[in-house]
């Protein structure tokens, strides 16, 4: 399984070098991700592709090397929408967070050793149920479940 690092890299370079699309390697971990990224608003669009475009009908009659998945980056005023993406939880150092901790990060205290969550920023938890196993800090505080803090985007 690919980490999480490589996609916040990838994504995070890709505004910087002013991409209008990027493609991911095809794992549910990138499509969790991304799909949270879209939900909160920083990137336009995910689609299924191969990797020479985003075509959700070549994706099906490719094989599992040649599956990407596409991303369109958003813009405003010419800037990038998300400035920052970083890593929490690193191979070596696991972040887990229960209820009480995400609900501190979320308004606005120190958790661990994480800094509060400022305006217009998103902590993706991956948490250990299989119907909800990608969701936002916020989102998670609402089901009510805990889980490994992996990346926060600005």
């Amino acid at each position: 399984m690919p980490l999480p690092y490589d996609l916040c890299a990838r994504v995070q370079n890709a505004f910087r070098a002013r991409h209008h699309k990027i493609a991911v390697d095809h794992t549910t971990q990138n499509l969790g991700i991304l799909s949270i990224l879209l939900r909160t608003g920083f990137i336009s669009n995910v689609t299924r592709g191969t990797i020479e475009s985003p075509s959700p009908t070549d994706f099906l009659r490719v094989g599992e090397a040649q599956r990407r998945i596409w991303a369109e980056l958003k813009y405003r005023d010419d800037r990038p929408v998300l400035s920052d993406m970083e890593l929490i939880s690193r191979p070596s150092r696991r972040i887990f967070m229960d209820i009480g901790e995400l609900r501190r990060i979320c308004s606005g205290r120190r958790a661990q050793t994480i800094k509060p969550l400022g305006m217009g920023e998103i902590a993706v938890v991956r948490t250990k149920s299989k119907e909800h196993e990608w969701l936002e800090a916020r989102e998670a505080l609402q089901l009510n479940l805990d889980g490994e803090v992996i990346c926060r985007a600005r």
